[in-house]
């Protein structure tokens, strides 16, 4: 994935990890401390969960 194309507002799918398969919009772009980018997804009926901007796959 291109993180230049990671921005507030884009429409991504989880591709790995815990929250596989499941689709929602980007919020909440953060570096943690041991330098991973993680992001908050919400989904379309308003549920939210966090991930790694490195599991995630950008819809266009």
């Amino acid at each position: 994935m291109d993180l230049s194309d990671l921005k507030d507002g884009v429409f991504c799918k989880v591709m790995a990890g815990t929250h596989k398969g499941k689709k929602g919009t980007v919020h909440d772009i953060r570096t943690s401390k041991s330098g991973e980018i993680t992001i908050t997804v919400k989904q379309d009926d308003g549920v939210r969960f966090k991930t790694l901007a490195r599991s995630v796959e950008i819809q266009k």
